[in-house]
């Protein structure tokens, strides 16, 4: 089963993987690893993949390209992000783990995202992917520019006239700042949302203006870091997890173990709970996972792909005051 988005013909799988760690992301991946880890995720029925300039300086791109080159390409989709123009920097010293990425800094990154930066990221993401066509761009971090309100005015109408030429099957933006997320499902006509850790079993910012407005004008999400960076991707939750990125502060542990409690009393782990409630809100069409490793890929594939969990455990979650009672349920 796959979901459309927006009112593009871009069908996109429930399950989606998403590239960064493939990119280095914090620690090098052995180009043996990175492959076995997509094809994991290709045997365990995901036709959705997600990457980006950004991840790995490139690296995150080629690796996903390099293993795509041999599979039908109108059995899968590929979104890959602008914003970011990647140069070479042949006197960069040492590696790019000021951003994150465990790679040489042999290039760096160029915010731009006037008309013509747009149009070379994607012909340059094309030439790293090795892809005849891109299925879905999106706007990364847009309130991370210097120029973010260039982004409404030169980067999105570019990407509307590329849709409409077929070039694009379908464009969105990508952002962890509601704020961000919740103008662009209101002023534009993207297909759809890629929400950062903004609707998750633990927290539900994006009930309050995103996901509302996404239902309302038929905008498609796609649901990224639902295990808030980790925090919810183990069974115990505890301070060795990792929450947006850093440590945990005390309140949020808390309420993490809270709903892992509730989720044991009901026989339901903690990231099965996690996966399935992403995926509930009738906008979601497909929720991202990260991974870095085949076993990592398939324990998310797994955990999705049981049973739904009973609907006590969400009421219970409801009274315990762990979850918002506006948020919609898996059936």
């Amino acid at each position: 089963m796959t979901r459309t988005l927006g009112g593009s013909a871009v069908a996109v799988s429930p399950l989606g993987f998403g590239a960064a760690s493939i990119g280095n992301l914090y620690r090098a991946v052995s180009p043996e690893q990175a492959a076995a880890t997509v094809e994991a995720a290709w045997q365990a029925g995901i036709r959705y993949f997600d990457t980006a300039p950004h991840y790995g300086i490139g690296l995150s791109e080629q690796r996903l390209g390099g293993y795509l080159a041999g599979r039908p390409r109108d059995e899968y989709v590929v979104s890959t992000k602008v914003g970011r123009i990647l140069v070479d920097d042949p006197d960069g010293a040492g590696d790019d783990m000021a951003n994150g990425f465990a790679v040489p800094a042999t290039r760096r990154r160029v915010w731009d995202y006037s008309a013509a930066g747009v149009r070379r990221s994607i012909e340059e993401s094309l030439a790293r992917l090795g892809l005849d066509r891109i299925d879905v761009v999106l706007m990364h971090d847009p309130e991370e520019s210097p120029e973010p309100e260039r982004v409404l005015r030169e980067a999105y109408p570019v990407l509307d006239g590329l849709r409409e030429e077929g070039v694009v099957g379908a464009i969105g933006v990508g952002s962890k700042d509601p704020a961000t997320l919740a103008r662009f499902a209101t002023e534009t006509d993207v297909d759809a949302l890629m929400v950062a850790g903004r609707y998750t079993l633990l927290e539900q910012p994006a009930l309050d203006d995103i996901l509302p407005a996404c239902a309302a004008r038929g905008i498609s999400v796609l649901n990224v870091g639902v295990f808030n960076s980790g925090l919810l991707a183990v069974e115990w939750p505890d301070e060795t997890r990792p929450y947006e990125y850093g440590a945990a502060p005390a309140d949020i542990l808390a309420r993490a173990q809270g709903i892992a409690t509730t989720c044991r009393r009901h026989g339901v782990t903690l990231p099965q709970a996690a996966l399935a409630f992403a995926a509930a809100h009738p906008a979601v069409a497909s929720v991202v996972v990260g991974a870095g490793k085949p076993e990592h890929v398939q324990r998310s594939a797994e955990w999705f792909a049981l049973p739904t969990p009973p609907a006590s455990l969400w009421a219970d979650l409801v009274a315990e005051g762990l979850l918002r009672p506006d948020a919609p349920v898996p059936a």
